[in-house]
């Protein structure tokens, strides 16, 4: 039987935590910066969980 490959684009953009929650970085944040209120901005820095309901597809994406 072959072994699971890791899904590289999900592997760029997710990571997995000590404890299993799947972490990730917001979205937004790379260009057309100065429509965006400074609020919005400051919120997209900090790093975002994904719900329980979707990290079991990504775990599944990020299997080695």
């Amino acid at each position: 039987m072959a072994k699971i490959k890791t899904h590289k684009a999900t592997a760029k953009r997710f990571t997995v935590t000590k404890s299993g929650k799947v972490k990730l970085n917001h979205m937004n944040r790379r260009h057309k910066l100065g429509i965006k209120a400074t609020k919005r901005k400051r919120n997209l820095r900090k790093t975002g969980y994904l719900s329980e309901s979707m990290a079991p597809t990504v775990k599944t994406l990020l299997q080695k």
